[in-house]
């Protein structure tokens, strides 16, 4: 029986899709839920698993091309080709180890470097592979190459010229990255950004963490870093000053009733942003353990598009790349973006004497066609208060 593989129904506001890797050929056989195809979209890979077990016999699209919902992906005859049992000889020789399963963004790597993927211990979640665990596996084999590579060559086999000239390379972007800058130029040319500027004294949240932070990780079973804090005075800041967790709608200045915080973090496609979802009803612990899913599964391409969509109010962290001081950019349709920095020991004068503690600039980016002056400065103020003073985070004041 012939089954008609269609490209799945995409996600709300995604028109199209390309072709990213194809993991079966025509006449090859697939087991009933093994990924066909990987299918890129503006935010997310999508894999399409086959519906049944069987032999893929046409492909209507090839790799890099672009689709549609419900476009005929190809085509599979079902219970066809499966493989036969053979009596077993005396003295089988041992049955190939089953590659381990890759998100599309690993698999990517793993097939550009050669590497075979069984050889690789993953660090990831129940073992599995991550992107940094192939880097590391691309770095030991290109160390024993150069170690290799340092034995003197015998007089019949001459040194390889070196390389001549200024080389370039043309890369295409992702659609990931082509929408980023997409958005960004938007931002740029409907919105007036403005930034405003502070710092924070995190002395009162280091001594905090340094104290519980043993207890909270063997409670939690999750590191208590600096995020969490952040997010929850975010949050406290925003319902004080409503109009920074507003939006333009038309028109009209729409109030959300609720706080859906972004995090900006970097994943091996580009920038994305997930979201937690009612952050004001989120533990120290949840923001923490969400946070670090939302980092694993970035590294691992598995982010869903349901972990991308909406939010009201973003953070982002340049501090975790040396970042003293920047003006990030408002992620569209939101009106503020919070920006952290690294952290410095610093001079600050406290009670008339001058002492040395951790400091971070910290920069708020608005649009101010609704977000006035006075209310991003002290939004901003609120957040350094509430930073500066850690207890008023649990009482809310």
């Amino acid at each position: 029986m012939s089954i008609e593989l269609r490209v799945p129904q995409l996600p709300e506001s995604v028109t199209d899709a390309t072709i990213l890797s194809w993991h079966k050929q025509p006449g090859e056989h697939v087991e009933q839920d093994e990924t066909l195809v990987d299918l890129e979209t503006d935010k997310v890979v999508l894999e399409v698993p086959s519906p049944q077990s069987g032999t893929l016999t046409t492909i209507h699209f090839k790799e890099g091309e672009t689709v549609e919902a419900d476009d005929l992906l190809g085509v599979l005859e079902a219970g066809a080709g499966t493989p036969a049992t053979q009596e077993q000889p005396a003295e089988a020789p041992q049955a190939e180890q089953e590659p381990p399963a890759l998100s599309p963004a690993v698999r990517r790597l793993v097939k550009e470097s050669g590497i075979d993927p069984n050889s690789i211990q993953g660090s990831g979640k129940n073992g599995r592979i991550v992107k940094s665990d192939v880097e590391a596996a691309i770095a030991a084999q290109n160390s024993t190459a150069v170690a290799t590579s340092r034995v003197e060559p015998t007089p019949s086999t001459p040194p390889a010229p070196a390389p001549t000239g200024r080389v370039e390379e043309r890369v295409p972007m992702t659609r990931l990255r082509k929408r980023v800058a997409e958005r960004l130029v938007e931002a740029q040319q409907t919105a007036a950004i403005l930034t405003t500027f502070n710092e924070v004294n995190l002395q009162a949240v280091s001594d905090l963490r340094v104290k519980y932070r043993d207890e909270f990780e063997k409670r939690h079973n999750v590191r208590l870093g600096f995020m969490a804090f952040f997010v929850k005075a975010a949050v406290e800041a925003l319902k004080q000053y409503p109009i920074i967790n507003a939006t333009m709608d038309g028109d009209d200045i729409l109030y959300h009733g609720y706080f859906d915080i972004g995090i900006a973090v970097s994943s091996p496609r580009g920038l994305v942003v997930p979201i937690l979802r009612d952050a004001d009803q989120l533990s120290f612990a949840a923001i923490e353990q969400r946070i670090k899913d939302y980092g694993l599964k970035a590294k691992e391409g598995s982010l869903s598009y349901d972990d991308l969509t909406g939010g009201t109010f973003s953070i982002t962290n340049g501090g975790v790349f040396g970042s003293m001081l920047s003006t990030p950019i408002l992620n569209p349709p939101q009106s503020a973006i919070l920006g952290m920095h690294s952290i410095q020991q610093r001079p600050v004068a406290e009670k008339g004497e001058i002492v040395i503690r951790p400091v971070m600039y910290l920069a708020l980016s608005y649009d101010h066609r609704i977000i006035d002056g006075r209310d991003a400065v002290q939004f901003l103020v609120t957040i350094k208060q509430l930073l500066e003073d850690p207890s008023r985070l649990l009482l809310e004041i």
